[in-house]
């Protein structure tokens, strides 16, 4: 999966109906997007027998006129000049539900990152370079495109302050904005000679959406045995409160939902392929509270909250508890004449929260202490993640074997959402499987240059045995979650394609056998993964690791590899589990990417400089690379050796489930054979 986007949505394109989305509910999703190639990789090239001439899926437009006319006449009852319309929900989510799909539905952008703006006579959307492509597709007439990162092109946040000039009002529901976010806003709009950023209690999208908004998820949480978890809900809930501690605050205010999930030891299915549910907790010195809607609640989960010392409380009441909180702890402060404690939030938390605990007064924004500790797996989580990837790698090798001898020796017409489906198929057969991380990105032939594609059943293209196929795929399972992308090809690939293929590769391997001393940061890793790509000119324009979590979210932070800032802000340690994916996209024509999932772990070295410890990578995914797109002319010998013990290691931890299986098994043998 690529290095995760700002948000994603299960909101598909415009003319599939959201109610038949979500009503086979399924674990985790994110959305597509196109993704345009920086450079070509060979000169122009005539079209051989070998070669697609497959045409890229287009995408469709949405006519928002009357949509935006609705969202202007309810701004002007709020007095709003200029509303903004993110892609988060209220708790930050990188994934939402479709019920807070509202961007993707002002706009017909169904792209994973991206803000909307609207004032009284325009509208903008601002994305970057990773969603050019789609916007350019599925933004009508009333749109202007803001492609971010380019020369000369405003922010969203500077387009929205140079419409405020002349005193004009900027409008947003304080719940889809961080504090931060909203804090550095304000300071835009004042400067440029706007009134003010304000608050907008009801979101007014969800005024114009109506009836046909979605509702919000209700679906069952269940408790995670400790034999996948690793840790009662007992020692997280002292290990935070020995944190809370050293800050002399009053409380955490939880509002990430992975965080809370992982923090009780909890699972829910509110979020399409994410387990975790809609839910804020409280926990102070001597209370925990969870906020949700206790319906969602089985007995058995009753109980286990009460036997851990957490109260249960509605959803709703967050902000209520909030303010009461805040008034408590101001006269407390008054009677005491002190005024050092402060209630601690996330630096992802809303304004609204801020608001209701009474601002900078009396909260303090950090880096969630919860965030740190789930980053770092224990010994049980990463035991898990060992075992569901070779019980995931035994279903994608099974998958690959089956799909090349239907298209190659059977003749059959494959297209690519009925190969996706054949590969879920496979996976639920595997133990302790629960569902998808993420819809499946089976792309074939130019859709392979697409990051984000995402096939759509009835409308999606046949697979072509002679072009490149591009399969980005994962899995929540009991004990671990996975992500696994490949790249093969079932005909006879260009130059070009075997060229840019293991370029990627090489870059692959490389971060794979890197060796770091402690504090070392992904930022400061992610060149490795680029090298070789950089000395032929080329690039990708995303992130190279993303982090994973145990049965949790298949994108997960602090930790991660790229060029962004917050990824030189957390160093590396041992127990993370990070993706390791590298790519190369020619427009219209192919997409490769190879990803890994590795753990951080210490390594031992002849020297320890500096008295520090050193960390390496142990990579877990158990599938094999397309040999036929591997030029092993431009591989070194350490880089052959390392190939050769991967296959190795394939073979032995796979084999086992395809004793009865002769076409996997040939497969298998033939792909992961020494060089």
């Amino acid at each position: 999966m690529r290095s995760p986007a700002s948000v994603s949505i299960w909101f598909m394109t415009p003319r599939i109906i959201l109610s038949s989305i979500i009503s086979t509910p399924k674990l985790g999703t994110r959305l597509w997007t196109v993704r345009v190639s920086p450079t070509t990789l060979l000169r122009p090239r005539p079209i051989s027998r070998f070669q697609s001439t497959a045409t890229a899926i287009k995408m469709e437009k949405v006519d928002t006129t009357a949509r935006l006319a609705k969202l202007r006449q309810l701004m002007g009852e709020h007095k709003v000049d200029v509303y903004i319309v993110p892609s988060e929900d209220s708790h930050a989510s990188e994934y939402i539900a479709p019920c807070d799909a509202r961007r993707a539905f002002i706009s017909g952008f169904t792209g994973s990152a991206g803000c909307a703006v609207v004032t009284h006579d325009k509208a903008a959307l601002a994305t970057d370079g990773r969603y050019f492509n789609q916007a350019s597709q599925q933004l009508d007439d009333n749109w202007l495109l803001l492609k971010q990162g380019l020369v000369d092109v405003p922010t969203w946040q500077e387009w929205s302050a140079d419409q405020a000039a002349g005193g004009k009002v900027v409008g947003v529901d304080p719940t889809l904005l961080t504090n931060g976010a909203a804090k550095k806003l304000s300071e835009k709009i004042k400067k440029s000679g706007g009134k003010e950023l304000a608050p907008v209690e009801v979101n007014l999208v969800d005024l114009v959406w109506g009836d046909d908004r979605p509702p919000q998820p209700n679906e069952p949480i269940i408790v995670l045995d400790e034999k996948f978890a690793g840790k009662d809900a007992k020692t997280k809930l002292a290990e935070l409160r020995k944190e809370l501690e050293k800050k002399k605050s009053l409380g955490f205010v939880v509002s990430m939902l992975d965080e809370i999930a992982w923090l009780f030891n909890l699972r829910g299915n509110d979020i399409p392929y994410n387990p975790v549910f809609f839910s804020y907790a409280i926990i102070t010195a001597d209370d925990a509270t969870l906020y949700v809607n206790s319906s969602k609640l089985s007995p058995e989960c009753r109980s286990y909250l009460t036997e851990n010392g957490v109260a249960i409380k509605p959803y709703e009441d967050i902000f209520g508890d909030a303010s009461a909180l805040r008034e408590s702890a101001t006269a407390q402060k008054t009677d005491e004449g002190s005024d050092s404690k402060k209630f601690l939030i996330s630096n992802k938390a809303s304004w609204a929260l801020k608001r209701a605990l009474g601002g900078d007064d009396m909260v303090e924004e950090i880096r969630s202490p919860i965030g740190d500790s789930k980053a770092v797996k224990n010994e049980t989580e990463l035991e898990g993640m060992r075992q569901c990837h070779i019980r995931d790698g035994a279903a994608l090798i099974e998958f690959f074997a089956w799909l090349e001898d239907q298209l190659i020796v059977k003749k059959a017409t494959i297209d690519e959402v009925e190969a996706a489906d054949k590969l879920e198929s496979l996976r639920a057969k595997q133990k302790d499987f629960v569902g998808l991380s993420f819809p499946a990105i089976s792309s074939t032939g130019p859709n392979a240059a697409v990051i984000h594609y995402k096939p759509e059943r009835g409308s999606c293209s046949v697979i072509d045995p002679n072009a490149v196929y591009l399969c980005d795929s994962g899995a929540q399972y009991l004990d671990g979650t996975t992500d696994t992308t490949r790249t093969l090809h079932f005909g006879e690939p260009t130059a070009a394609e075997i060229e840019a293929y293991t370029l990627v590769l090489k870059g692959n391997i490389a971060l794979d056998r890197a060796v770091f001393p402690k504090g070392t940061t992904g930022f400061a890793l992610d060149s490795l993964a680029r090298q070789y790509l950089w000395q032929h000119g080329l690039d990708y324009r995303h992130g190279t690791g993303h982090g994973v979590g145990s049965y949790l979210n298949v994108h997960e932070g602090p930790i991660g590899i790229g060029t962004r800032v917050q990824y030189s802000e957390v160093s590396l340690s041992p127990g993370n589990v990070i993706s390791d994916e590298p790519g190369y996209y020619e427009d219209g024509s192919f997409g490769i990417r190879i990803e890994n999932i590795v753990m951080v772990r210490e390594v031992k070295t002849k020297h320890k400089f500096g008295d520090k410890p050193y960390l390496g990578f142990e990579h877990v995914t158990m599938v094999p690379y397309c040999r036929k797109l591997i030029d092993t002319d431009r591989l070194t010998g350490e880089e052959v050796k390392w190939l050769n013990d991967y296959n190795a290691d394939i073979w032995n931890k796979t084999k086992g489930y395809f004793e009865n299986d002769e076409v996997t098994t040939a497969w298998l043998k033939r792909e992961t054979q020494a060089f």
